[in-house]
């Protein structure tokens, strides 16, 4: 068994490290940036209860996004003669 300090200390670096992981994909070419963050926040909330707050509302807003939207083409403007 770890003891705790050393445990949150080495799960506070993995999440942390795939929450920039997930950060910089926002700027850098590559797909799956939201996965990144979102491992980096269920790795935290496993020990913090602050990042278990921030995941379940994370996972809120989420369930608002509706990825249709997105997809949608917008119509060119109508031109009339």
């Amino acid at each position: 068994m770890v003891p705790k300090p050393l445990r949150q200390v080495i799960v506070l670096v993995i999440g942390l490290t795939l929450i920039v992981i997930g950060g910089l994909l926002i700027v850098l070419p590559g797909p799956f940036t939201l996965p990144f963050v979102f491992a980096g926040l269920v790795v935290l909330a496993a020990e913090f209860v602050w990042a278990e707050r921030i995941l379940i509302r994370a996972k809120h807003h989420a369930k608002k996004v509706d990825p249709r939207k997105f997809l949608k083409k917008k119509k060119p403007p109508h031109e009339d003669s």
